[in-house]
């Protein structure tokens, strides 16, 4: 049976991952990530250890910008000084497979859309909520990548006039629903909250609050724009979605229209913590989704 290496970059935390054809999953390495020329070295000393003859190709999940039929990561905001890593090229050149590259959340759409939560939908979004913000998106039952492969840098969308920087830009949606916004309200970061709120917090509480405000205000602009019949959410959603959902509802009440909410979902990541796996090896069966 054919076997697929998968590699998930993330602004905090990385992974290789092997598996095979059937979608199991046979060994992986998860490690922080560091600056670039480190973080490199893992990621491919990882793969070499997880290496064996019947590894047919090997796929990259990372947060964009990038360019994926160059096979070029392009200075993401959550990954200072990657400007120009031609990370397919590396890998090939080094592992003598073809290998694939693909937008973190078009990789994590793709595997919310064959494997969880979104199966059957013709027309869905995914929503990463993690270090960053970004959008998968799958339309009349095919991965939309744009003209240039950049479609959804939705937290790049400027929420408020001024405030977080999020995505390079002050008063960004990533500046707030995101990993990397909820700790510049300086209260701590989404896991500490979280704890705080499950245990009865009153500031956590709020702050979760004011997330899911901003939140929906985003899932409004989605459903009016594209009108999916699933939004799936990744990662902080599916661990402290319950502390944002009131306030996130009552948000779309006031500002999608009412026949574009009433025909979409709002739901967790289904696949859950092995997402990013199952993503990245995803990207190595199919090749280049773009």
């Amino acid at each position: 049976m054919k076997e697929y290496i998968g590699i998930d970059i993330g602004g905090t935390k990385c992974a290789v991952v092997r598996g095979n054809e059937a979608g199991e999953i046979l060994d992986k390495r998860r490690f922080p990530t560091r600056d670039r020329d480190g973080t490199l070295e893992a990621v491919f000393g990882h793969v070499q250890a997880l290496w064996s003859d019947q590894v047919a190709a090997i796929g990259v999940s990372c947060g964009g910008p990038l360019d994926s039929r160059r096979g070029v990561i392009l200075g993401p905001p959550n990954l200072p000084g990657w400007e120009e890593v031609y990370i397919v090229r590396m890998l090939e050149e080094r592992f003598h497979v073809p290998a694939y590259l693909a937008n973190d959340a078009d990789a994590c759409a793709v595997a919310e859309w064959k494997f969880g939560a979104g199966k059957g939908c013709e027309n869905l979004i995914f929503l990463t909520f993690g270090t960053g913000l970004g959008a998968g998106l799958i339309l009349n039952g095919r991965l939309y990548p744009g003209t240039s492969g950049m479609a959804g840098e939705v937290g790049h969308v400027r929420l408020y006039p001024q405030g977080h920087v999020g995505y390079n830009k002050a008063g960004s949606f990533e500046g707030y629903v995101s990993g990397g916004g909820i700790a510049r309200y300086g209260l701590g970061d989404a896991a500490s909250l979280g704890e705080r709120a499950a245990a009865g917090d009153l500031e956590a509480i709020r702050l979760w609050e004011r997330v899911g405000e901003d939140l929906g205000r985003l899932l409004a602009l989605l459903m009016d724009i594209l009108n999916p019949e699933m939004i799936v959410i990744g990662s902080i959603f599916v661990r402290a979605g319950a502390y944002m959902r009131e306030a996130m509802e009552q948000v779309l009440e006031r500002e999608a229209l009412a026949a574009s909410r009433e025909a979409c979902r709002v739901v967790p990541a289904a696949l859950g913590e092995s997402l990013g796996d199952m993503a990245a090896l995803g990207i190595a069966m199919a090749g280049n989704t773009q």
